[in-house]
């Protein structure tokens, strides 16, 4: 009688699972990588600000100082107190909210005739507004400061607004998520006599609100951190400066208090935080659609 030959089971799919978990183990571990590497310096000024001076710590003394002895509020109350940062965080508040609108405006109004009008040109200066991206902002500096004096807008907020409201990023955005708009909205409306700005406002804004709320939460984290080129025009008034610029001088010759520091920067941190978290979504969105 002839013996009975059993299949042998294959090791090729418990080689390729193997793999696979591997693999993702890799990625979960690069990605916790980042994620730390991202977050540490956060944590690490959160510990600082919360830490009750007075209890002898200091925050060069790691990794002890990231796990306080005494716990307080007390950092966050002296320093806005103390140098009157209420005023500073209205003045960011001012900038930002008409920079945000500006900038909503002016890029919506521009690119709105470069994705949808037919006119000589019309690449060219698209062109000459992407290629702009690449030119770094203090190039622009002082011509805009020397515009800004004969206007008699130094030591303004305006001063600080106007010039940054026409930006290439903000157009080239709003442009691409016109081009997404189905052409046939656009032909039945002008049938049912709407003019341009009726299409714009009813038709083009109301499809491309994803990719109009990243423009705003893009120029909003950047205008509320914004540093240079506020202090640059507010120079002459100090008063008027926003918190970014203010943070910066609870660092002085004769002032040095790392924990009122670290709770300047939280208080500078937070808000623009919170927006971004609360609105991700919709600026994952937008960018999806600038992408395509």
């Amino acid at each position: 009688m002839s013996a009975v030959t059993r299949p042998i089971p294959s090791v090729v799919p418990r080689r390729k699972s193997s793999k696979k978990a591997l693999r993702l183990v890799l990625r979960y571990v690069l990605l916790f990588s980042v994620l730390i590497f991202a977050v540490f310096p956060f944590v690490w000024t959160f510990a600082i600000a919360i830490t009750d001076k007075r209890a002898g710590t200091s925050i060069y003394d790691f990794p002890a100082s990231l796990f306080p002895k005494a716990v307080t509020l007390n950092n966050f109350i002296e320093v806005y107190r103390t140098f009157e940062l209420g005023k500073y965080v209205w003045n960011s508040i001012s900038i930002t909210a008409l920079t945000v609108i500006g900038t909503l405006i002016v890029s919506a109004l521009a690119a709105y005739p470069l994705a949808r009008f037919r006119f000589p040109g019309k690449h060219i200066i698209f062109a000459i507004i992407v290629a702009t991206l690449v030119l770094p902002g203090e190039t622009t500096f002082i011509v805009n400061t020397l515009t800004l004096k004969k206007m008699g807008l130094l030591g303004t907020h305006l001063g600080v607004v106007i010039p940054t409201i026409a930006g290439a990023f903000g157009i080239f955005l709003m442009r691409q998520a016109f081009l997404s708009v189905p052409t046939a909205l656009l032909e039945a409306a002008r049938l049912d006599g709407a003019g341009e700005m009726t299409i714009l406002t009813r038709i083009m804004l109301p499809l491309t609100k994803p990719s109009l709320a990243a423009l705003g939460i893009f120029t909003l984290v950047g205008t509320w951190n914004a540093y240079f080129w506020p202090m640059l025009v507010l120079s002459a008034a100090p008063d008027k400066a926003p918190l970014s610029v203010a943070v910066l001088r609870l660092k002085g010759q004769f002032n040095y208090d790392p924990f009122n520091i670290a709770a300047g920067s939280l208080i500078m941190m937070l808000p623009v935080l919170l927006v971004f978290l609360a609105a991700q979504r919709y600026f994952m969105k937008g960018m999806e659609g600038a992408v395509k």
